[in-house]
């Protein structure tokens, strides 16, 4: 039986939206933070009740400093649970 899309993501009751990065360079993330960002990622989509990625935004940022670019990438992961997980807060 094939599932169409729309029947695909009503079967999602809970969205979690996980970012990895970050854009702002006032507040740079440490590579701890980042390493949290990933762990939190691969929870959802390996642990009870697995998620699975409906969507990914992806924002870049360009920064002049002096005679430097700074380029920065945050992408947002959309998972969707059919459920939401016990380990959610």
């Amino acid at each position: 039986m094939q599932q169409t899309k729309n029947s695909f993501l009503s079967n999602f009751r809970y969205i979690k939206i996980v970012t990895i990065g970050s854009v702002n360079p006032n507040q740079l993330l440490s590579e701890q933070s980042q390493n949290e960002q990933v762990a939190l990622l691969n929870q959802c989509l390996n642990e009870y009740p697995k998620g699975v990625i409906i969507g990914k935004d992806t924002t870049i940022g360009k920064y002049r400093i002096g005679e430097h670019e700074l380029y920065m990438e945050k992408t947002s992961y959309h998972i969707g649970f059919e459920r939401k997980p016990a380990w959610e807060k």
